[in-house]
């Protein structure tokens, strides 16, 4: 379900020329309302659901209405971001809570290495995939027997 803002909550990141949820939505749905200081999702109908709009508000305007199978009647989840982390509330029916934190990306924007560390082969015809055998915890794979042709 799409994205909405909660205008109560909503302070247009103190109204500046960009907003979290516009900096941070992939689809450039989230736009800042000049005249009411708050945000929106100009075309909900496009919203791909990824939540980053939600994970990365400085107030917690942001929620995504939930699908019923994933989150029933009365129940909800809600994403709180730290500078290291990020931790999701899910509130079941019945009341209870439960949190799950998961570590947010620390390093520079630009600096993750592509490759993982792993050394590329440039061998394109190789059957082993990129990170084999290291990634295995082998020493080498054993050879794969070429497949008897069908006639």
């Amino acid at each position: 379900m799409p994205s909405y803002v909660i205008a109560s909550k909503c302070d247009g990141c103190k109204a500046l020329d960009k907003t979290a949820c516009q900096h941070a939505c992939p689809n450039d749905l989230m736009v800042l309302n000049k005249e009411t200081k708050k945000a929106y999702n100009q075309d909900p109908a496009m919203c791909w659901e990824c939540m980053c709009c939600v994970k990365i508000c400085p107030v917690q305007a942001m929620e995504v209405r939930s699908y019923a199978d994933f989150v029933p009647m009365g129940a909800s989840v809600t994403p709180l971001r730290s500078s290291d982390s990020i931790m999701w509330t899910v509130k079941f029916r019945n009341g209870s809570l439960k949190r799950f934190k998961f570590p947010i990306r620390t390093t520079p924007e630009g600096s993750a290495v592509p490759d993982g560390g792993f050394s590329s082969t440039d061998d394109l015809k190789s059957q082993l995939l990129f990170t084999e055998p290291a990634s295995s915890g082998m020493k080498e794979l054993p050879p794969v027997k070429a497949l008897a042709s069908v006639a």
